[in-house]
Parts: C-alpha cells; sequence; structure tokens
C-alpha cells in the first residue's frame, strides 16, 4: 500500500510540473505576442517592417511570429495595416498636422503606395482620406 501512495504523490507532483511547465510556456508565448505587437506599434511607420525584420529583432523566427500573431485572428499584416491605418487617421485629426499633404500621411503613417493607403483607408473607415479631413475641418 505505501508504494501506491507513493507513485500516486510522484504522479501528482510529476503532473503539476507539466501543468506549470505549460502555463510557463504559455506565458511566454503571451510575452512574445505583445512583443511583437509593441514591436508592429513602434515601427509601424517603416514602410520596410515586416514579419522578418521583428522576428529577427525580437531573435526569433518569422514563422514563429506568424504562429503567435494567428492565435490573435489576425496575421501580421492585418496588424501591420491596422496600425498603419489608425495612425494615418490620427495624423488626419490632429489639426497640428493640417498642412500636411495626403501623401505625407500615407507616408508618415508607413504606407509606400498612395493608391493602396487610399484602397485600404476607405475600406476600413468607408470614405476617402480627404473627405475625413474635410469633414472634421468643417466641424472645427
Amino acid at each position: 500500500m505505501g508504494g501506491r501512495m507513493a507513485d500516486l504523490a510522484a504522479l501528482a507532483l510529476g503532473a503539476g510540473a507539466v501543468t506549470s511547465h505549460g502555463a510557463a510556456r504559455a506565458g511566454l508565448r503571451a510575452a512574445r505576442r505583445e512583443s511583437v505587437l509593441r514591436a508592429i506599434d513602434a515601427h509601424g511607420g517603416d514602410p520596410e517592417l515586416s514579419a522578418a525584420s521583428v522576428a529577427a529583432r525580437l531573435g526569433v523566427t518569422p514563422r514563429y511570429v506568424h504562429l503567435l500573431l494567428e492565435e490573435t485572428g489576425q496575421t501580421f499584416s492585418q496588424h501591420l495595416l491596422a496600425r498603419r491605418l489608425d495612425r494615418a487617421l490620427w495624423l488626419l485629426r490632429d489639426q497640428r498636422q493640417g498642412h500636411l499633404r495626403i501623401g505625407d500621411i500615407a507616408g508618415e503613417a508607413g504606407f509606400a503606395d498612395l493608391s493602396y493607403f487610399n484602397r485600404s483607408f476607405r475600406r476600413r473607415f468607408g470614405d476617402t482620406p480627404s473627405a475625413v479631413r474635410a469633414r472634421l475641418r468643417n466641424l472645427s
């Protein structure tokens, strides 16, 4: 009977170790995912930003970056596009940036292609950047 108790205790301790190891791995993945998202936020204005450049910066593989973000339900490109569009909208709303042309705003937000910027902006916000800016100016 003593052997069984020892086996049960060992099994219980072993299972706990596996569970805590799994939790530690999940915590590490979450921390790495946050690092990837912070890198996208901090460097999204760089038109050359890619999963490979973020991976190199964080010391992981590009495939791992994609796997981490897969768990969010969005791809690297989708996260990056959303960040860039949010930045562009912020710049359009900022009255101190009123002197910037739409092309300048697109470039500042990280878009290298103005027509792609305009299409993406319209798809996300339902209107062109120029129309959004005009509407905001009329509200002031």
